[in-house]
């Protein structure tokens, strides 16, 4: 008469040690207990696991032929049987690595895979127990922790086999999706229509879906990789791409009806990076990329926010006009040379207010002074240097000179 003894495997756990469920093992048990397993037919518990095995999320649906995993089964009983016999597996088990690198191929969760594994201890234990006299109690209570641990060696080498094949399946993946984005930026057909369509389609992104472009470059990268950590937490894909030192990333935009940078995020706005938005989508990404980066580089240490495109632009013209070497404000700077360090200071002090402003009555208030002297501050500076901060044309040049 078969014994029912009635254990529940707890595993996958990190080596399971003998438990004081009984005397452990002694030589006389050897041949009974081989006796035991020799009764077990690998043919018959590979069956019994895949007729079982179906009932399992994941596996209900999965992609693998019931061939393969019968195939798997054999092999895995198999080894299972080998390492009962000899006290537990070896360090590496051929089947593990195969039955870990292809279901995490085949996309099964891996609380399936550990579900499934589960199962081939129910399915070992209950025909040992099957195969048993009620003799064989005290022995099988004996031999308890090495099917176990044997289960649990299997267990943590198909885990760790899974675990390894996905880094390698994320790192395919990412590589492949970081040589769709390189050719957003460098290859010069990245803005045919077909093509931005066929990349958009990969990335999961509207082709015409407005995007905010971020530059960041030197000390202000590091920050900006925690936002984009936090952003992907919170479930917004964010990609990224390096042009040339300054680190890009591109987003979908959430305000879709306007670039206000006032509707943008709070966290992105307090970081010290170049942003600016893309209202073209994916086909005006390296324009606007460009411009995000070119922003960051004009980054000061006195800045301690973004520098978005209404601020920045001026910076981005006077750097212009500085590489081609023309003095944009040589002129203005000998006139108010002549000038006593006071007269200079409240001249240069109200003009900066109004350009800022653009209304006298505002820098009036600003300034703490009356409107009639902001005028006739204003009028001094004109004769002084010959340039009209009231006049826009030549204001302008006062705004990017001083930017």
């Amino acid at each position: 008469m078969p014994i029912l003894v009635h254990l529940h495997y707890p595993g996958p756990v990190n080596r399971v040690e003998p438990q004081r469920l009984g005397d452990e093992p002694n030589p006389r048990d050897s041949r009974r207990w081989q006796e035991l397993l020799d009764g077990l037919d690998v043919i018959e518990l590979t069956d019994t696991f895949i007729e079982r095995v179906a009932s399992i999320a994941g596996y209900d649906s999965s992609p693998l032929p019931t061939s393969e995993i019968e195939r798997t089964g054999r092999m895995a009983f198999t080894a299972m049987l080998q390492g009962l016999r000899a006290g537990g597996l070896p360090n590496f088990v051929p089947v593990a690595n195969d039955v870990g690198t292809s279901r995490a191929r085949a996309g099964i969760p891996i609380t399936s895979l550990m579900s499934a594994i589960r199962l081939d201890y129910n399915v070992l234990w209950e025909a040992l127990t099957s195969a048993s006299f009620p003799s064989d109690a005290e022995l099988l209570v004996r031999h308890t922790w090495i099917v176990l641990r044997t289960v649990d060696e299997y267990a943590a080498q198909t885990q760790r086999a899974y675990m390894a094949e996905r880094d390698r399946m994320l790192r395919e993946e990412s590589s492949a999706l970081q040589g769709r984005i390189a050719n957003l930026f460098q290859d010069p057909r990245s803005t045919d229509t077909d093509r931005v369509d066929a990349i958009a389609a990969e990335l999961g992104i509207p082709p015409r879906a407005p995007l905010l472009v971020i530059g960041a470059a030197g000390d202000d990268i590091p920050p900006l990789r925690v936002y984009i950590s936090e952003t992907e937490r919170s479930g917004t894909p964010v990609y990224t791409h390096y042009l040339g030192d300054a680190l890009i990333a591109f987003m979908r935009r959430a305000d879709l009806e306007g670039s206000h940078a006032t509707e943008l995020d709070p966290g992105i706005l307090a970081l010290r990076v170049g942003l600016v938005g893309s209202d073209d989508g994916l086909r005006g990404l390296r324009a606007a990329a460009n411009i995000a980066r070119d922003l960051a580089r004009t980054i000061t240490r006195a800045d301690t926010a973004a520098v978005t495109w209404s601020r920045g632009w001026a910076r981005l013209a006077r750097a212009g006009l500085e590489e081609s070497r023309k003095g944009l404000l040589i002129d203005v700077e000998d006139a108010l040379a002549s000038c006593g360090d006071s007269e200079r200071i409240r001249l240069e002090e109200c003009v900066r207010s109004y350009l800022k402003t653009g209304s006298i009555g505002r820098t009036a208030d600003e300034l703490f002074c009356h409107r009639n002297t902001v005028s006739n501050r204003l009028h001094r500076f004109a004769k002084i240097t010959g340039v009209d901060p009231t006049i826009p044309e030549q204001s302008a040049r006062l705004v990017v000179g001083w930017s």
